[in-house]
């Protein structure tokens, strides 16, 4: 396999990938085209190698630099911008899980909370009651999910590679 197909191939593989992420596959062939290149790119370097449009780049790569994925670098006598991925696959986890933590297991959180000390009079009391166990049982799991990315997103390699390793070896 020539090194231009292998990049390919990991950009397509990445992109799919994305979905699983809560991210757009374009966003994760943008993301996977900036890990692959040895220099930063530009957007009209994004555009023709992904084949997508102007907006779609730019919109991209505003999002990942969001997610803290992607830099905007800037090179002496250049107008146009540049973007660079990180590298760091640590980094790269850490920040994707932190991004989800923000974007999906904190407004749930929130959600579960309002809901978990409903009152209502006119409800059938076990109906009520079930629920309201129901919202504790979430609360607890959820939190504890929380936790876990929050754990995660204070540690370092070492520490998850260690916990991983003792989870292994059960």
């Amino acid at each position: 396999m020539e090194l231009k197909e292998a990049k390919e191939q990991f950009i397509m593989s990445w992109g799919a990938l994305g979905s699983n992420w809560g991210v757009s596959k374009t966003m994760a062939q943008v993301h996977a085209l900036l890990m692959v290149s040895n220099d930063p790119l530009s957007a009209d370097e994004v555009m023709e190698q992904l084949n997508i449009s102007r907006g779609n780049a730019n919109m991209n790569l505003r999002a990942l630099i969001d997610w803290g994925l992607v830099e905007k670098i800037h090179k002496l006598g250049e107008r146009r911008e540049f973007f660079q991925a990180e590298k760091d696959m640590w980094k790269i986890a850490t920040r994707i899980a932190s991004e989800r933590r923000k974007r999906e297991l904190q407004p749930i959180l929130k959600v579960i909370d309002q809901m978990k000390d409903i009152e209502d009079k006119q409800a059938d009391k076990a109906e009520l009651e079930a629920f309201k166990k129901q919202m504790t049982e979430l609360e607890n799991f959820t939190g504890r999910v929380d936790r876990i990315f929050d754990r995660l997103d204070r540690a370092d390699e070492r520490w998850f590679t260690g916990l991983l390793t003792k989870i292994m070896k059960r």
